[in-house]
């Protein structure tokens, strides 16, 4: 299975050089949530399917690892809007796995937002009216402006209309253009309720006078809908759309690095992996960092000015986490999540943190303990970390496939980094931290390896409300048959990725055509 020539795989034959081959409808390039929705909506309507991944597993963010026995997320740590009849509720079922998924609702409580400067962690309620009573208990003065915030979630997110799964184009100008700190200026006076309000923006990595307040609406309001938590990991979301798509007739291949994408009369007929396979499809979409896609099908085929666009967007930090086992029954176990900032001020930003203050926020996440219930088992901690202060060992890659050590350096760094997290967590979670039985970590490096995206970045490109059109990545390419999807389109997250993986079918499809489907559904 090497060079040119005839690889054979299981029901499959390929011919680099003409002869037979398997012609595919449609070639997914990455196994990201956007790819394994979009490959399960376009095989439920009789379309041939591939999908290739260039890693040992499937789902992108959705991946999940295991150490001791113990199963840790990299990147889905509780979802939103899964209720019935919900939007992602909705979604999930029409590509059937909804009634499989192993749910556990969030307590109502589901997220604290504290700060270090006070003792005093403020409640984020799921429920519309649940979320007003909690916060109204803390600022009795401002219920009316809490009320106003939940209506403008509300009317924010309608003028998205794929997001309530709804025909229509949406994307009013005041909302695109409204910043996030122009928005909390405008609600209220109120320095805490504010800092509260967008305390759990490590969602959507925002910067106060560039994150649209959009970005905001479509990343929280999910939650406020209805929390949820994976009970088998995020993994189990990949598993079942896998299981689904193969179902319908589809394939999936895993350890197919696609290296290049071959292009002939306009059109992308092909694509090379590393294993020098040829994949040959009529369509082809792409769930990889869209600066990525670009560069497998090359510079000449697309309007230099697009093309350089895309490139030069400036992306999202990146994150170091922290994944730690509990010694047993010593730290009682906490439903919700909890996002700790330094002070009110640090809040607005956080995401660009200066070296000599980084860890100036944090999320904590615990998993319950089966063998000693109301005891937490594992932790989970994630803050930002740039790229740069990795950049030293940006020509490393360590993979599952690729293992290769990066040096007693970066284990240094690992450590001192760990060191600094517990130190800062110890002020404030001392009997978590005293509990602590081992440690692991991922840094931007782990992020760029596993999940693709440059420069290891979390949610993508910036979204930026003084220029909103110049940030915009339509699933449609100029290329006749090619399609863009991940969290590069739309937005991040579990609902983004999924309405962006709906946005990019009906591009292929028809878009009433397709919602009609799933509304009857």
């Amino acid at each position: 299975m090497e060079g040119r020539g005839v690889v054979c795989y299981p029901n499959l034959l390929y011919q680099m050089t003409g002869g037979t081959h398997k012609q595919y409808d449609v070639v997914i390039v990455g196994s990201g949530l956007g790819g394994l929705v979009s490959a399960v909506i376009l095989a439920k309507e009789g379309l041939r399917v591939c999908v290739l991944e260039k890693n040992n597993q499937f789902g992108g963010n959705l991946q999940t690892f295991s150490r001791n026995k113990k199963v840790f997320d990299t990147g889905v740590h509780y979802i939103g809007s899964l209720g019935d009849g919900q939007n992602l509720y909705r979604y999930f079922s029409y590509v059937g796995i909804m009634s499989h998924l192993r749910l556990e609702p969030m307590p109502t409580v589901f997220d604290q937002i504290c700060f270090g400067d006070e003792k005093v962690c403020y409640p984020i309620a799921q429920g519309y009216d649940a979320f007003v009573d909690y916060l109204s208990a803390y600022f009795p003065t401002e219920r009316s402006a809490l009320i106003k915030y939940i209506a403008d979630l509300q009317y924010t997110c309608k003028a998205f209309p794929l997001y309530c799964v709804e025909d229509g184009e949406g994307y009013a100008p005041e909302v695109i253009s409204l910043s996030v700190k122009d928005y909390f200026t405008g609600l209220t006076d109120n320095e805490r309720l504010r800092a509260v309000l967008v305390g759990n923006n490590f969602l959507y990595a925002g910067e106060d006078d560039k994150t649209p307040f959009y970005v905001h609406a479509l990343a929280v309001n999910s939650y406020i809908q209805s929390a949820y938590r994976c009970v088998l990991g995020g993994s189990q979301i990949s598993k079942l759309l896998i299981r689904e798509l193969r179902k319908l007739g589809g394939e999936a291949y895993k350890r197919e690095e696609v290296t290049k994408l071959e292009v002939e009369g306009g059109k992308i007929y092909s694509a090379l992996t590393n294993n020098g396979n040829q994949v040959r499809g009529d369509l082809f979409v792409m769930n990889t960092d869209p600066k990525r896609a670009l560069q497998l099908v090359g510079k000449e085929h697309f309007r230099k000015a697009f093309y350089d666009r895309i490139q030069a967007l400036s992306v999202t930090t990146s994150s170091f986490s922290l994944h730690g086992i509990l010694q047993p029954a010593k730290v009682q176990y906490k439903g919700h999540n909890i996002y700790w900032h330094q002070n009110a001020n640090s809040v607005w930003h956080a995401a660009t943190y200066q070296k000599d203050d980084w860890a100036n926020m944090f999320m904590l996440s615990m998993t319950e303990d089966s063998r000693h219930p109301g005891y937490a088992d594992t932790f989970t901690v994630l803050t930002y970390m740039h790229f740069d202060e990795v950049e030293a060992w940006e020509d490393t890659m360590n993979t599952v496939i690729h293992p290769e050590g990066r040096g007693a350096a970066y284990e240094s760094f690992k450590a001192a980094k760990t060191e600094q997290l517990l130190e800062k967590m110890k002020r404030y979670f001392p009997e978590l931290v005293e509990a602590v039985n081992r440690t692991y970590v991922s840094t931007p490096l782990s992020y760029r390896d596993y999940i693709g995206m440059h420069r290891g970045n979390l949610y993508g490109h910036i979204k930026d409300a003084r220029d909103p059109l110049k940030t915009f990545v339509a699933p449609k390419t100029k290329i006749e048959n090619l399609y863009l999807t991940g969290h590069g389109i739309y937005m991040h997250g579990i609902l983004g990725v999924t309405v962006g993986a709906i946005a990019t079918c009906s591009e292929i499809l028809g878009k009433s055509y397709l919602l009609e489907k799933i509304r009857g559904a």
